[in-house]
């Protein structure tokens, strides 16, 4: 595989791409011509879509191809009377969709610079050896997974290809690098998986408990904890700290981020981007703060604060107590409808031992102790295990419905 040159592209037709991961070469040759311009841009999609999902990502963006493993299907444009899409940006190589669960689905427009930027910045962070190989086991349809891809691109080497990671994965693979998500890491730790030949872990896509980390560390494992989205090419902080050239500040307590790995905007969505992507700096939906040494904190999501009894709650630092508390082994923190606060803090767990699941007296204690009492749960439901995005993320809207359905069952 050679390094990525960058050539200049005048207009640029969007295929999609549906690869599975046993077919992850493909996907790599595919993106590998969008990012040096010689192929059309690349929106690439789960391959377990449903058909009236993908239908409905295939009209809000008319690609004018959609490429499977069955082959090629040339697309009809969009019909008449919807809304009109707008022309791909000449520079953009990627296109990253979003779910769509809540209504019309957006797409985030990714440049060949802006992905090959982030990927060289990550390199140069890690002290990656260039002849070493990344393995990918994270979905190549998320910016996780095709961040991976750009890493071997950019050093001119092949990734490993596998549809998960385990300890027998990581001992054969002969990797040196990988990304991994929490649940990933915790599957291994607990499977007692060594590194191996891996000399280090990029370890995104949902905050990291301490505990995990200790572990992790404990093990030997080298885990460098990353913070990122799709519009800043995955992560763009490492261990708390801004890569090379990427500017963070913190404007009314939300994180805003400068720099050259951004994206251009989102598909079809002038207002949007114009509402989130102003004078060079997004404004994310992350609140956050910085720590002592110039280190960033991100406290939680915007959306997914509490209103419980006129006070505000950060889901992520509740969580950040309770994953340390006896007999927790994980935790998501969210709120239910209540009567008398509005909200309710609820903590739904998954216990270290199923047998003797933490009680919500320990775990009120616990948050009393370390933030205040307003923020200590008032319900516990307990799990085996959170439903999960396709990212690996804890699927947030389906763990509040799982806990409103356990609370009011008989």
């Amino acid at each position: 595989m050679c390094p990525i040159n960058l050539t200049t592209v005048t207009s640029r037709p969007l295929h999609a791409v549906q690869f599975p991961a046993a077919a992850g070469g493909l996907m790599l040759s595919a993106l590998a011509t969008a990012l040096d311009g010689s192929g059309p841009a690349i929106l690439p999609l789960d391959p377990a879509l449903p058909d009236m999902a993908l239908a409905r990502i295939l009209d809000a963006f008319g690609p004018a191809a959609l490429h499977t493993m069955a082959g090629t299907r040339q697309l009809d444009p969009p019909a008449a009377g919807r809304a009109a899409v707008a022309r791909l940006a000449d520079d953009t190589a990627v296109v990253i969709a979003t779910s769509g669960s809540t209504g019309r689905p957006k797409a985030v427009e990714l440049s060949a610079a802006a992905m090959t930027a982030s990927a060289t910045a990550s390199l140069r962070r890690i002290g990656a050896d260039p002849a070493s190989r990344w393995l990918c086991c994270l979905p190549t349809f998320h910016i996780s997974g095709l961040g991976v891809l750009v890493r071997s691109l950019v050093t001119g080497t092949d990734p490993v290809f596998a549809p998960a990671a385990s300890p027998q994965l990581i001992a054969a693979s002969g990797c040196a690098y990988v990304s991994l998500v929490p649940t990933q890491m915790r599957r291994l730790l607990d499977a007692g998986a060594a590194p191996g030949p891996v000399r280090a872990v990029l370890l995104g896509g949902a905050a990291s408990a301490d505990a995990l980390l200790a572990d992790a560390r404990a093990a030997d494992w080298r885990v460098i904890t990353t913070y990122g989205m799709s519009e800043t090419c995955g992560g763009c902080v490492y261990d708390s700290v801004p890569l090379d050239d990427v500017q963070v500040r913190i404007a009314d307590g939300v994180v805003e981020i400068a720099g050259p790995t951004l994206f251009s905007g989102y598909l079809g969505e002038p207002q949007l981007t114009a509402s989130v992507l102003a004078g060079g700096w997004f404004r994310t939906t992350d609140l956050g703060c910085w720590l002592p040494g110039g280190r960033l904190s991100i406290r939680g999501r915007v959306d997914d604060v509490i209103i419980t009894g006129g006070q505000k709650v950060v889901p992520g630092e509740v969580e950040a107590v309770l994953g340390t508390a006896p007999g927790v082994a994980d935790v998501v923190v969210v709120g239910l409808p209540d009567p008398e606060w509005g909200e309710a803090v609820t903590a739904v767990v998954v216990p270290a031992n199923p047998a003797n699941p933490p009680q919500l007296a320990a775990l009120k204690s616990s948050v009393r102790e370390a933030m205040s009492g307003y923020a200590a749960p008032r319900r516990v439901v307990v799990v085996s295990q959170f439903p999960l995005l396709p990212s690996g993320k804890p699927d947030r809207v389906a763990v509040r419905e799982l806990a409103q359905h356990q609370l009011a069952a008989p």
